[in-house]
């Protein structure tokens, strides 16, 4: 997918748009030495009426070391950068594959959160090794707490209680009895104001409905709500299997569609499964 310049000297900027259960990317081939995008250029990209569309954008670049097919790195619609996205990595996982860069089996890949394994399913469905939960304030990062299955903050509503981990970036899962009827964005925008989260924070709003089967809506930090949030999936199933709440394989069912999360063992790493669809190639013209 090399980029090209017209004649008047016009930069072409060839990309893919797919999404992993609703949650939307542009992805950029930048292999080779290509430039990262600015920030403008990422709002740009992302603007829903005046550019592509999406919540994030996915950049594919040299692999960093033998062994690797590729590096990723996630880049927000607001410009600022993202240490994790499962659904993209789900999405560069089969952009790879077509590439032809993965060839044949199973292969790893390396984001800013550190290398993950990939398994390909049947149907265009993919499964991505997510790392071990980190539940040490410290990592997340959660200041002002010491580390417990669950914390509190005062807000002029009343306490608001939630667990946190780091999937790679940082997640604060809420328990709520409803989804539908959650405060997603009032709540989700005033706890990424909260200095306790120094960095922002993913916020997932979680409803258990049986012992395999969660439904869950994401308010992501530079994004707002999302169809679908792979590492905040993650981030919910773990904070949940930890106070007993549901089993170590589940069904996190998003907006978007439906992931399958499975953590064997608390120091064993968290793999998530779900879909991956292109929708179209298209080229930018700057």
């Amino acid at each position: 997918m090399a980029d090209q310049t017209t004649a008047s000297g016009t930069a072409v900027l060839r990309f893919s748009k797919m999404h992993g259960a609703g949650n939307d990317f542009v992805v950029l081939d930048l292999r080779g030495g290509r430039s990262a995008p600015t920030p403008q250029l990422c709002r740009a990209l992302a603007d829903r009426h005046t550019g592509v569309g999406c919540d994030q954008i996915l950049t594919i670049e040299d692999a960093p070391a033998p062994g690797v097919v590729a590096a990723y790195r996630i880049w927000n619609s607001d410009g600022s950068v993202a240490g994790q996205c499962g659904n993209g990595a789900r999405c560069v996982a089969a952009w790879l594959v077509r590439d032809g860069a993965a060839g044949e089996g199973d292969f790893v890949l390396a984001s800013p959160a550190g290398r993950h394994g990939v398994q390909r399913l049947d149907d265009d469905r993919y499964r991505i090794a997510m790392g071990v939960p980190d539940f040490d304030p410290a990592h997340i990062p959660l200041t002002g707490f010491d580390a417990a299955d669950s914390y509190a903050l005062q807000s002029d509503g009343g306490t608001i209680a939630f667990g946190a981990v780091s999937m790679g970036n940082p997640h604060a899962v809420i328990e709520v009895d409803d989804i539908d009827t959650a405060p997603v964005e009032a709540l989700g925008r005033w706890l990424q104001a909260q200095p306790t989260f120094p960095d922002s924070v993913n916020v997932g709003f979680a409803q258990v409905t049986g012992e395999d089967r969660i439904r869950l809506r994401v308010f992501e930090r530079g994004v707002g709500e999302t169809l679908a949030c792979g590492s905040g999936a993650c981030a919910a199933a773990a904070v949940l299997r930890r106070r007993g709440r549901i089993a170590r394989r589940a069904t996190v069912a998003l907006p978007g569609g439906d992931l399958e999360i499975h953590w064997p063992d608390d120091a064993a790493g968290i793999t998530m499964a779900g879909p991956v669809a292109f929708v179209f190639e298209g080229e930018w013209w700057a």
